[in-house]
C-alpha cells in the first residue's frame, strides 16, 4: 500500500482541508529505486528470520518425537516382558 504524503495546496481550499499526493509524484528515479532495494532487503531480512523460526520449530518437533519413540520403545519392551512372564505363569499353571 502506498504511503500519502500530505502538500500545501497550489489552489486556495477552505481551512483545515489538505490535498494528499501519491509518492510516485514526489520522488526521483532514483529514489524509487532505493526505496525498492530497501523494501526488498527488508523483505529477504524478514524471510530469513521466519525461515530460522521455521527450522528451530522443525529441530524441536523433531526432538519431540525421538523423544517419545524412545518411550514408546521402552514401554513395548517393558509389555514384552510381562507379556511374556504371564504366558510363562499361565503354562506353569496348565501343568
Amino acid at each position: 500500500m502506498p504511503a500519502y504524503q500530505i502538500r500545501t495546496p497550489t489552489t486556495a481550499l477552505p481551512q483545515g482541508v489538505v490535498m494528499a499526493a501519491s509518492p510516485g509524484t514526489l520522488h526521483s528515479p532514483q529514489q524509487l529505486a532505493e526505496e525498492a532495494t530497501r523494501k526488498r532487503e527488508l523483505r529477504l531480512l524478514k524471510n530469513r528470520e521466519a525461515a530460522r523460526e521455521c527450522r528451530r520449530k522443525k529441530k524441536e518437533y523433531v526432538k519431540c518425537l525421538e523423544n517419545r519413540v524412545a518411550v514408546l520403545e521402552n514401554q513395548n519392551k517393558t509389555l514384552i516382558e510381562e507379556l511374556k512372564a504371564l504366558k510363562d505363569l499361565y503354562c506353569h499353571k496348565a501343568e
